[in-house]
């Protein structure tokens, strides 16, 4: 199909104002960094978003769904095809101990509805930069608390545009991984089985653990987040630490003077920039210890072309 075709068949869709072509990734991405997308569409329904799937599959499209861009880097090429982010898919209700979160929706603000009606057991969350779906997908979690401590289920689209409810259990939820991210479905909705709780207590617990991670974690710069998983028995800010690379980088990509396990893009910084960083905390941390530091971060899109 030419990108004409591809542009009114989703039209057909979503609405004018939901397509966007040649968009920047950097203005999708917590890294302020990456190319354009092809197509980058914001379905508002389930139906729109089961529809969307169906016609990039049985037109053999390339497809990508994105959250709210906190633990991804786009390369500087772009992304070809379509992306697609749930932004519209957004909302959140309780309903008794049980708390309904649409894909598109920040994990964060899960917590403070939770906060709101007194229910215990999302306050971990309160300072994930990451959506719902993302959350799903990676098993998000900080300070001893994680998804699988309070999922209940999900509501998914399959690869093929079929819906499905998966339980916990089918979930598959282990450290940052799921049965979500390895089959490639799409979160439409979770909801979360919590607790009831004191509201003095939540918040007190809420605002010590925004504390910790305000103190702890470059939030004044563009960022991924933490890039590396937890290697078995070390923990990979440490290593990178004691490997001398804390203000090191390539370009205006440098690793975090006050948390060596983030990257930060400190000075517009290009993907390749991060990137080539990445690869060169990896490095020199094998050659260091003899560890081989994993990524927890999702690097996609295409190379640049060489002009």
């Amino acid at each position: 199909m030419t990108s004409n075709e591809i542009y009114e068949a989703l039209l057909k869709i979503c609405s004018e104002e939901n397509v966007l072509r040649d968009e920047p990734m950097k203005n999708h991405t917590l890294t302020r960094l990456g190319g354009k997308a092809d197509f980058f569409v914001t379905p508002e329904t389930y139906k729109e978003m089961s529809e969307i799937v169906r016609f990039v599959n049985r037109s053999s499209i390339q497809f990508m769904l994105l959250g709210n861009g906190s633990n991804m880097v786009v390369r500087d090429g772009g992304i070809r095809g379509v992306v697609v982010q749930f932004s519209k898919l957004n909302g959140l209700s309780t309903e008794g101990t049980l708390l309904t979160a649409q894909g598109g929706a920040n994990i964060i603000d899960a917590s403070r509805l939770a906060l709101k009606e007194e229910l215990t057991g999302l306050e971990f969350a309160c300072g994930i930069p990451g959506s719902i779906g993302g959350a799903m997908v990676m098993n998000a979690g900080a300070y001893g608390g994680e998804v699988k401590d309070v999922i209940d289920h999900v509501k998914v689209v399959t690869p093929e545009g079929e819906l499905r409810t998966l339980s916990k259990d089918e979930m598959k939820l282990q450290y940052r991984s799921s049965i979500i991210g390895k089959k490639g479905y799409m979160v439409l909705e979770a909801v979360f089985k919590l607790k009831h709780g004191n509201r003095n207590e939540i918040k007190e617990k809420m605002d010590d653990l925004t504390y910790q991670r305000e103190s702890k974690q470059p939030l004044e710069y563009p960022s991924a987040g933490s890039v590396f998983k937890r290697p078995p028995g070390y923990f990979a800010g440490k290593l990178i630490q004691d490997s001398g690379l804390q203000g090191k980088g390539v370009g205006g990509a440098e690793v975090s003077t006050k948390h060596a396990g983030f990257i930060v893009n400190k000075d517009n910084a290009t993907a390749t920039d991060y990137i080539s960083t990445i690869e060169m905390v990896k490095k020199t941390v094998m050659d260091t210890f003899g560890v081989e530091l994993e990524l927890e971060v999702k690097i996609v899109g295409e190379e640049p072309v060489e002009k």
